[in-house]
């Protein structure tokens, strides 16, 4: 039986704790749902709970099985944080992601004073670093479990040994080989989803600390990935974006080895999946195979996300991201030439450690050529514990702030000159949501990730619809349903 289909009642709570995954977990899933019943019955009402997720993709993904443990335990899910179990899936990208962590944690203190039966657990990249859980432990006495990015399965575990210690729970993993199949998940969309296809990165960008928070690399095995989103697909899903690190390294740890591409190849064959997507890819294992493989897909979306972070081979360099401006370009002007109608985008950092003038003037260069759809652009954050922290000629503040608006202004002209390319064509809709501003209008995304606003009944969300694009607002359509 799969363990999705796993009945809590018919686990014996008598016997031994199971050794393996994921049969272990639900075994303390099972265990903790007889003490929220039991709560249930001494408070006569259900007990409720809220995931909040700061951060990524990933974190997003992560939160999903957070949520679906919390379910099966028996919690129902609220919006806000007046609730019985909050989880904070936090990030620490950048520094204020962690201040605002500990901006929420103060308000946490006051609702759990006026609910002694609350429960706080915070997990996810910020927990990775021991500064953080040390200052956890002095100043947020009132927090009942710290976990981090490694061992999101172990929630019920960690809940149980909470409910029987009466202290602070913190189990970090500094790394893992272990990935946990057939865990429950409460996805926020019935017809899309996001899958994990691997975990973790071995890049080591000078400025980024994810590495340090999320493990090295480790790829889920294909066949595992093909089951899940078979499975997706039976319970209605159209779309799956495929998540991981740098995915175009995907399956090279494996003990058989198999391709991003490859991978891509055995999911277009799924009967019933419409469409595919992914991120996040790094420049230097962007290959031939995969342009190829994208060229001649049906169902592999029109968007590609391809960080170049900066466009002077020096920085680069510094940055550790191993490929240069060049190769950056040639491989920007393949996938072009491939797929004329593809929509890049980009993330780029402003005022690293070192960046001169002429650095940055590579970096606007770099923007015109390839001339992306959009960009997200930073200025650079420190984060301590990377080697970028510690460099010498840091920028100053003002000198990154005024080359950064000129950025944006460059990233700007350019998606505007690019909009409205596919203005009075028909094209194909995901549908996604009624119009938040207006509900007469429903809000769907085109292959190549823009949004379109048009006309229609809730009735077509998660469907895929023609829809004339009638009028280019600058990032958005207004269509028409044909």
């Amino acid at each position: 039986m799969s363990s999705l289909l796993m009945n809590l009642d018919e686990i014996d709570l008598e016997g031994k704790e199971p050794l393996t995954e994921p049969e272990r977990q639900y075994y303390f899933m099972a265990k903790c749902r007889k003490w929220v019943r039991h709560k249930e019955k001494e408070l006569n009402r259900a007990l409720t709970f809220s995931v909040v997720t700061f951060g990524c993709q990933m974190n997003a993904k992560d939160s999903e099985k957070l949520a679906g443990i919390l379910e099966k335990i028996g919690y129902v899910q609220v919006e806000g944080e007046e609730v019985d179990f909050v989880v904070y899936n936090t990030c620490t990208v950048r520094e204020n992601a962690n201040t605002r962590v500990y901006g929420r944690l103060g308000y946490l203190n006051g609702l759990k004073r006026k609910n002694p039966n609350m429960m706080i657990a915070l997990c996810g990249c910020m927990m990775q670093e021991d500064a953080v859980v040390d200052k956890i432990k002095k100043s947020y006495r009132f927090v009942d479990m710290i976990f981090g990015t490694h061992n999101i399965f172990k929630l019920a575990e960690l809940m149980d040994t909470r409910l029987h210690s009466k202290t602070m729970i913190i189990d970090i993993w500094k790394d893992t080989n272990l990935i946990v199949e057939d865990l429950p998940s409460e996805r926020k969309y019935s017809f899309k989803a996001g899958v994990n296809i691997m975990y973790g990165c071995n890049n080591f960008c000078s400025y980024c600390i994810v590495p340090y928070v999320r493990g090295r690399e480790r790829s889920r095995n294909p066949e595992d990935i093909i089951k899940e989103v078979r499975e997706l697909v039976a319970d209605g899903v159209i779309e799956i974006m495929l998540l991981g690190q740098n995915v175009n390294s995907y399956g090279k740890n494996l003990k058989e080895p198999i391709s991003f591409a490859e991978l891509l190849v055995q999911l277009e064959q799924i009967e019933g999946l419409k469409r595919i997507r992914f991120m996040t890819s790094h420049p230097k294992d962007l290959s031939d195979e995969l342009i190829e493989v994208m060229k001649n897909s049906k169902k592999i979306c029109r968007h590609l996300h391809l960080p170049v972070q900066s466009g002077s081979t020096d920085i680069l360099k510094k940055m550790n991201r191993n490929y240069t401006k060049e190769s950056y370009l040639k491989v920007a002007e393949k996938i072009k030439t491939a797929m004329p109608d593809i929509s890049l985008t980009t993330d780029i950092i402003v005022g690293f450690p070192g960046e001169t003038e002429e650095d940055f003037l590579e970096t606007l260069d770099v923007v015109k050529k390839v001339r992306y759809d959009s960009a997200y652009t930073f200025l650079y954050s420190k984060r301590s514990g990377t080697p970028a922290c510690v460099m010498e000629n840091q920028v100053e503040d003002p000198v990154a702030k005024e080359r950064f608006d000129r950025l944006l202004k460059t990233v700007q002209e350019i998606a505007g000159e690019l909009t409205g390319k596919l203005e009075g064509m028909v094209e194909e809709v995901l549908v996604e949501e009624v119009n938040t501003q207006d509900s007469s209008f429903l809000t769907g995304r085109l292959s190549n990730n823009t949004l379109v606003h048009f006309k229609g009944s809730d009735e077509l969300i998660g469907k895929l619809v023609s829809v004339k694009l009638s009028q280019c607002k600058g990032f958005y359509y207004f269509g028409e349903l044909i």
